[in-house]
């Protein structure tokens, strides 16, 4: 049994999956009782248990049964729960002050933070950033910084993109249940264009590429007029729509289409930022230089922050007092983001993003060469999905992917399901999971699969 170096308020976490009652206990249900009596029912939830404390790769529920842990918060907790450099820069500032609002009295962590931003994102141009909430709040923000920018109003979004559950943002999102049904009518001069999406492009993934490129061009060129495109929005590696990588090539046509017409390239990097790919950043990988760049989840080790960091003459393009908020980049946030970021850059966690995969991966296409309902096996570094179709077809299997979740989740290990149509299982475990936590979560989705 291995232990990780996170300290939860108390002794080290062991680092074994362990189940001492049913999936959920009686301590969560009774919880589940109390939360269906207050809590709205728009508010769900994947696991059936409440999380008593966490660190490493495991979360120790309030029945004392502890659980691989393959979804870090929806990518939040890459540094893992707790760690410590996040603890004590956070409780170093809780001593100091919790808030004097940045825009009324600042402080040094704001500068600092957009200081390490200007510093890891891509690119060696001057960069200036603003901090925000949420990673939806970043996006909208990304949006009005290019409209002003530009004097444009067209935004150019992807199909299975998301980009969160604001008004602004779930019209930029395509899928409709669960993060639009219903709550129209939604903001307008969005404009929806083809994504690169190999494994069900009709001419096959060779095509993919240069065809859907081709495809996006003559959309804006004909359609929505590169004169009036303020923005290209676009996640280098599709987090709720399926974990999509789009076909090689097709970011870097649409980052120079973008230059050549003056439209904004946006990446938003929420999911995929901050090591989780197996680099700092996912455009990195086919080397693409945004001019702007958003960023949440991972940035502060759990607590609430992010960013919009870009190139300078257009994040200074709003006039003064046209960006910010009263929370934006809370003074405790911005020191658990340091502390986040002094973790990834002393334990190298791109590196360790990238060993996940040299582990899971392997494991992952050997499953897809026996069990036939696995019709991809997609992602990079500590991003990894497998796609479930009927066999013998790409017909999505939304009731087999549900059920194989809940195999694994009765048997300790947190997975989730993604994409257009249900019929994603994504792995996003932290990147300080120890491997023997790895080989076995891997061995608990087997007996899921075969089990089916």
């Amino acid at each position: 049994m291995s232990t990780t170096t996170e300290r939860s308020g108390g002794p080290t976490l062991p680092q074994e999956r362990r189940l001492v009652t049913g999936i959920p206990g009686p301590a969560s249900r009774e919880l589940m009782a109390r939360k269906l009596a207050t809590v709205a029912s728009g508010v769900g939830s994947v696991m059936p248990v409440f999380a008593r404390r966490a660190g490493g790769g495991i979360v120790e529920d309030v029945d004392g049964n502890a659980l691989i842990d393959f979804g870090s918060g929806i990518a939040v907790t890459s540094v893992g729960n707790s760690a410590e450099a996040v603890v004590r820069r956070a409780t170093e500032q809780l001593a100091l002050f919790t808030h004097t609002c940045a825009m009324v009295t600042p402080y040094e962590g704001y500068v600092e933070v957009c200081e390490e931003l200007a510093r890891l994102t891509p690119g060696d141009h001057p960069k200036k950033s603003i901090l925000v909430n949420s990673g939806a709040e970043a996006v909208e923000n990304a949006v009005k910084i290019a409209r002003y920018h530009t004097k444009r109003q067209a935004v150019v979004v992807f199909e299975h993109g998301y980009h969160g559950r604001t008004n602004l943002t779930m019209a930029l999102t395509a899928k409709n249940m669960p993060y639009k049904h219903g709550f129209g009518p939604f903001a307008p001069e969005v404009h929806r264009v083809p994504m690169a999406y190999p494994f069900r492009w009709l001419t096959g993934p060779d095509a993919c590429a240069e065809e859907a490129a081709a495809m996006v061009v003559d959309r804006i060129t004909k359609e929505i007029g590169t004169a009036n495109t303020a923005a290209i929005v676009i996640e280098p590696l599709l987090g709720e729509g399926g974990f999509i990588v789009p076909a090689r090539g097709f970011l870097p046509r649409l980052a120079e289409f973008a230059r050549e017409h003056g439209i904004v390239f946006v990446a938003d990097e929420i999911q995929t930022g901050f090591c989780r790919t197996g680099q700092w950043f996912a455009c990195e990988d086919e080397g693409i230089v945004p001019d702007l760049i958003t960023t949440a989840k991972g940035i502060a080790g759990g607590l609430p922050l992010a960013a919009v960091t870009g190139r300078a003459e257009i994040m200074d393009a709003a006039h003064a007092g046209g960006l910010g908020g009263t929370y934006g980049g809370n003074p405790v946030a911005c020191a658990a983001a340091l502390g986040a970021i002094e973790t990834m850059r002393e334990l190298d966690l791109p590196a360790r993003a990238r060993r996940i995969e040299e582990v899971m991966k392997p494991r992952l296409l050997a499953l897809a060469e026996k069990h036939p309902l696995i019709g991809d096996v997609r992602g990079r570094g500590a991003m990894l999905a497998i796609e479930l179709v009927r066999p013998g077809t790409k017909e999505p299997d939304a009731a087999s992917t549900a059920s194989v979740a809940a195999a694994c989740h009765r048997a300790g290990l947190i997975v989730l399901t993604t994409g257009t149509y249900g019929n994603v299982l994504r792995f996003l475990p932290p990147l300080v999971i120890g491997e023997e936590l790895l080989t076995e979560g891997l061995d608990i989705l087997e007996a899921a699969l075969t089990g089916l």
